[in-house]
This record gives C-alpha cells, sequence and structure tokens, in this order.
C-alpha cells in the first residue's frame, strides 16, 4: 500500500494545484483519481511528477507495511 500525502502537501507548499500538476506532467484522469485514493500507479507517472516537482520519489510518496 502507498500513500501520496507528501505529494499533496508538496503541492500545497508550491501553491500548485492538482490541475496544474496534471497540465504540467501530461498524466490523465484516471492517474490523478488513482493518486487521490493512493492507489498504485507506474513508475513513469512517478518520474514525471518527480521531474516536474524537482524531487525524487520519496519526496512524494510513501510505502505504508
Amino acid at each position: 500500500m502507498v500513500s501520496y500525502n507528501k505529494l499533496w502537501k508538496k503541492l500545497i507548499d508550491l501553491n500548485m494545484k492538482k490541475c496544474e500538476l496534471k497540465e504540467a506532467t501530461g498524466i490523465g484522469s484516471t492517474t490523478l483519481t488513482k493518486l487521490n485514493n493512493d492507489e498504485p500507479v507506474s513508475m513513469d507517472v512517478m518520474i514525471k511528477i518527480c521531474v516536474a516537482l524537482n524531487c525524487n520519489i520519496g519526496d512524494i510518496m510513501d510505502l505504508v507495511l
């Protein structure tokens, strides 16, 4: 199970809306819904987000055991 709480906090810190993240990364609505629901997404998506936000994967997600 994964948690994207760090991603949402980072967006707040950057004063960026989810729709702006979607535009900056080119991810689709379905992928954004998966992120909202803490569902796994592909590594390609995570890389796109990291590039757009200039961060590492650990900065935007956690593995919940």
